[in-house]
């Protein structure tokens, strides 16, 4: 009896509690196990394999680094006033050189994406460990094949010399070059595999291959925003609704938004001083479309105090200007232009200059890696363009909500930046830089890519479907 009732006070009350307790603990440690939880935005990246196998499609040399040959063989750019790249004969490149920087020009830099993310893939192998692109040297083993064409560069080379051709296609040397890669690409066994849905141009300037886009609609386009391409479709558009456009080339499915090169080197949070600015906006008054907005806020802001809005560009000494007032601004206006961005957002992340986003149909580089609200104010264009609405706003957010908006940028800066410090960009890349994320959003489009192109190649001889990319 006295083992028995021992043995009762062992398995009393508290003793059973502490066993279910160990019991919940252990299974649920399983189900975490078994089902992690989703990352934090403070990573700005997702789970993912360890690479992309990317195949470097077969172009000439004529239409990727030998442009930069005839760039820097030109003139000064008619465009600006100053070009620090031309200034003298002393700043010509000699043509042996095999990897060319890219121009410091302004109106070219802002896109120089495709120059980092071929210079990624042209970087022997060993010194590759860092990028998510993994190159292989067969079409059929590749996850996308990458078009190495500089269109952008080919695009403003001849903005540069013959503007009035470039709508046309006779005389115009830009067309060629879009025309000659079309052809050579469309004209491999991988096009036509896949009927171009693997493949990505990087299109970064809005009017980069403006004259073969129809062409291009399968692909994977990498675009700084939709501006120009939807402007293009609803001239096409049999819709009356110049609000409602059949986008039937671009698509938040399967394109990619990347960032503009930032044009303003990078303040380190531990330089940063005293902000005296509530507000701060460098840029041209007056543009089109969706930058009408523009004039109307730089109407109702002029002359408030405490806010500076000035006219220009960041090129000589536009740009010390512009580096001096988003270092000594606690916000930077970036309404829309001509398309919904502008390199002006990026400059002011680089700046820690807290962006103030007034443009309601923006898309923005890596969402879903990166939280945009952790770092930047975005303001519907109604409520800004009420008098008095938005210097309200922006004086009532707190100290301490304006420092961790600064910190979080601080965070973000490497994300944004493409340079990778090696001469012709032909080195390691940072794994946390822009390239690499450009690499795993590609990575995020596969599954629709796949899927495209099974239901393409199950379609009936001689039936039609028109490019659909209704979506948003």
């Amino acid at each position: 009896m006295a083992i028995k009732t021992t043995s009762i006070s062992i398995c009393s009350v508290p003793a059973l509690f502490f066993a279910f307790t160990l019991l919940f603990a252990f299974s649920l440690s399983l189900f975490f196990l078994s089902n992690p939880p989703p990352p934090s935005s403070a990573s700005f990246s997702i789970s993912q394999p360890n690479s992309i196998n990317v195949y470097l499609a077969d172009l000439p040399r004529s239409l990727n680094y030998a442009l930069l040959h005839t760039y820097w063989a030109s003139g000064p750019d008619s465009r600006l006033t100053t070009d620090a790249d031309h200034q003298t004969q002393n700043t010509l490149l000699p043509t042996t050189l095999n990897f060319p920087p890219y121009p410091e020009n302004p109106l070219i830099k802002q896109y120089s994406a495709e120059y980092w993310i071929l210079g990624d893939l042209m970087t022997p192998p060993h010194q590759r460990t860092g990028s998510f692109a993994r190159r292989v040297s067969d079409p059929a083993e590749s996850d996308v094949v990458f078009v190495p064409f500089f269109a952008t560069l080919s695009a403003e080379l001849q903005l540069a010399t013959a503007k009035g051709v470039f709508r046309k296609k006779v005389g115009n040397a830009d067309y060629e070059r879009q025309r000659q890669v079309v052809d050579l690409v469309k004209n491999t066994e991988a096009w036509k595999r896949s009927g171009g849905r693997d493949h990505v141009f990087v299109l970064t300037d809005p009017v980069a291959m403006w004259h073969v886009r129809a062409e291009l609609a399968p692909a994977v386009l990498l675009v700084v925003d939709f501006g120009g391409w939807y402007r293009l479709e609803s001239k096409l558009s049999n819709d009356n609704t110049s609000d409602v456009i059949q986008h039937t080339q671009v698509s938040i499915l399967k394109d990619v938004i990347v960032p503009y090169t930032h044009l303003l080197p990078r303040l380190q949070l531990s330089e940063d001083k005293k902000r005296p600015t509530l507000l701060y906006f460098k840029g041209a008054k007056h543009r089109h479309r969706g930058g009408l907005v523009r004039e109307k806020l730089w109407d109702l802001l002029v002359n408030v105090p405490n806010v500076i809005m000035e006219e220009g560009f960041p090129n000589a000494t536009g740009r010390e200007q512009s580096i001096k007032g988003m270092r000594t601004s606690e916000f930077c206006l970036h309404p829309a232009g001509d398309t919904p961005t502008s390199c002006r957002l990026f400059d002011a992340i680089q700046s820690l200059c807290i962006p103030v986003i007034i443009s309601d149909d923006i898309e923005l580089p890596f969402e879903g890696m990166i939280d945009y609200s952790e770092f930047s104010v975005f303001v519907a264009v109604s409520d800004a363009l009420t008098p008095n609405w938005l210097v309200g706003h922006l004086t009532s957010i707190p100290r301490a909500e304006r420092d961790r908006f600064r910190q979080k940028m601080a965070q973000l800066q490497p994300v944004f930046e493409y340079d990778n410090g090696h001469p012709g960009g032909i080195g390691p890349i940072p794994p946390d830089g822009a390239v690499n994320h450009i690499w795993k959003k590609v990575y995020q489009k596969l599954p629709l890519i796949k899927e495209a192109i099974l239901r393409e190649n199950r379609r009936p001889t001689g039936v039609s479907l028109p490019h659909r990319c209704h979506c948003t």
